[in-house]
């Protein structure tokens, strides 16, 4: 099940799609500050969730090819 980001189910392609629209908007130079640490942080938020994500299903491989069985790894 995916993490709910901002109230909304979001997948890892998404919340990388995400990440990529907080780089193009800190490249622009008309943000300020605040809102480049807040930027910052929601992309930090973002890829932490994808790393965590990530990290879930390579336990769930991981399990499978260890034991043949397709229950969840917790």
């Amino acid at each position: 099940m995916a993490k709910k980001i901002e109230d909304k189910e979001l997948s890892i392609e998404g919340a990388f799609e995400q990440v990529n629209e907080k780089i193009k908007a800190l490249e622009n130079s008309d943000v300020s500050l605040e809102d480049s640490f807040k930027l910052f942080q929601e992309g930090m938020d973002l890829l932490k969730y994808c790393n965590e994500s990530i990290d879930k299903v390579e336990k769930k491989v991981q399990k499978i090819i260890g034991d043949g069985q397709t229950e969840d790894f917790e």
